[in-house]
């Protein structure tokens, strides 16, 4: 709890600071907001951690293949990579590039769950033959 009060007490600072800086030196409030961004990932990347160590665990209890968990917090990554890279592009007025980040990141979600697909297609065959 109180990590998201950091993680929102170091946005609203930033906001406010960079609004100010934004009239001044546009580049600067940017590289700001930028930075303000990569602290909270970072910030963050510990309690990920404790979510994939969880997951982990599950997956093993469950006799599920670790190579399937691994796909899917694959997934998971390129989902919250491709939004942050998305939000920053728009924060600098590219929505055109952010739109782009975004169709990369799906074709890769694709791609990445095939093996998932094949391997329930490849079940469901056994199961009714």
């Amino acid at each position: 709890m109180v990590e998201i009060v950091q993680i929102i007490g170091l946005a609203i600072v930033v906001t406010v600071i960079g609004t100010v800086i934004k009239q001044l030196k546009p580049e600067m409030a940017l590289q700001l907001s930028i930075l303000a961004g990569v602290t909270i990932f970072l910030l963050v990347m510990d309690k990920i951690k404790l979510v994939i160590d969880l997951l982990q665990k599950i997956a093993e209890q469950a006799n599920v293949s670790s190579y399937y968990l691994f796909i899917i917090l694959k997934i998971m990554g390129i989902a919250y990579l491709a939004e942050f890279g998305c939000q920053i592009c728009r924060d600098a007025g590219e929505n055109a590039l952010a739109t782009k980040i975004e169709i990369a990141a799906k074709v890769f979600v694709v791609i990445l769950g095939i093996p998932i697909i094949v391997a329930i297609m490849e079940t469901m065959v056994e199961l009714l033959a």
